[in-house]
């Protein structure tokens, strides 16, 4: 009863949170925690296909980007207010999976992630090129009416919010469940797994689905903020190098790693950003040598360190065979 409740505690902790901020912080403040939430839906994203299913991509920012292009032309074509786009913004991202993984799952390991890549790109270049996109230009959103910009910020730190208990619990709930089991297993040993009747190709499009649909809840959120959508942003492949620093920094496998891991990636980024400032190039140098340091010494990532000294054991998922 009494590890019932303390594991309880960081969610409950969350949720002042989630009630008090908006009562108590500035709009910038809410855009910067708005932000981290954002970082840690799409490194939870990626850490449930690469740290669970042991598919390793490079392109998850197509899916992001897409996610914003969706929201943007849903919510400007329909007359419906912005925030319902991020809803279709997730069944599209959904769909595009479904429709991509035939072809993406004949490849494997290093293979798969370049497909990913090149795709992103592909899918980058050919937005740009698309004049019914607005080309380099990108979308804006048309019908700014529908939103309350005294509370913008505070609405988009709530759904945020939201999202991240969403992504966090229903990661929990999956992976102890009979079908997360059955990620791992596909991670673990493919032909093991299948030989004790794992139905591998089904595992990995369930949780490629998933994946690609909360990167686009993402993106559609993150690129909202600014009421227009540019594919130089929304395609970015800074979107897939964060998504594997965090999780590579907070331990990839777990799910407190994304979270931990995007602590640790906005903190260093205030530190080399505002309190002494590094120019862009500097500041990726910097951050690659924080994710080497933390391969040599801490290979597992800093969740897994500080658990095992610290003997923390409050969201581990254990591999058992559901009842």
């Amino acid at each position: 009863m009494t590890a019932t409740i303390l594991r309880g505690l960081p969610f409950a902790a969350f949720l002042l949170f989630l009630v008090a901020s908006p009562l108590s912080l500035s709009d910038g403040s809410l855009h910067l925690a708005t932000e981290m939430f954002v970082i840690i839906v799409i490194a939870s994203m990626w850490n449930l296909l690469a740290g669970y299913a042991g598919l390793m991509s490079l392109g998850h920012q197509a899916f992001f980007g897409a996610g914003g292009y969706v929201l943007f032309i849903f919510s400007n074509k329909t007359g419906l207010h912005p925030y319902t786009g991020l809803i279709a913004a997730m069944l599209f991202g959904a769909l595009v999976a479904a429709l991509i993984a035939p072809v993406l799952f004949r490849l494997r390991d290093a293979y798969f992630a370049i497909a990913t890549w090149v795709l992103a790109e592909i899918l980058s270049i050919a937005v740009q090129k698309t004049d019914a996109l607005g080309g380099i230009t990108g979308v804006s959103l048309e019908r700014i009416d529908l939103i309350d910009f005294m509370r913008f910020e505070s609405q988009l730190f709530i759904i945020g919010g939201i999202g991240v208990l969403v992504t966090v619990l229903g990661s929990l709930w999956l992976l102890r469940s009979r079908l997360g089991l059955g990620f791992m297993c596909v991670r673990d040993n493919e032909l093991a797994a299948a030989a004790i009747g794992v139905d591998v190709w089904r595992n990995r499009f369930i949780v490629f689905i998933l994946s690609a649909a909360g990167c686009s809840f993402a993106g559609g959120l993150s690129l909202l903020g600014g009421l227009v959508v540019q594919p130089g942003n929304a395609f970015s492949g800074e979107w897939s190098v964060i998504m594997t620093f965090v999780v590579v920094i907070g331990g990839i496998g777990t799910l407190e790693g994304p979270v931990i891991g995007t602590l640790i990636y906005f903190a260093l980024r205030q530190l080399l950003t505002v309190v002494f400032p590094l120019s862009g190039t500097w500041f990726w140098v910097a951050m690659g040598s924080v994710a080497v340091a933390t391969m040599l010494f801490a290979p597992q990532g800093l969740w897994p360190w500080l658990r095992d000294r610290l003997r923390i054991d409050w969201m581990v998922v254990r591999r058992r065979m559901p009842s």
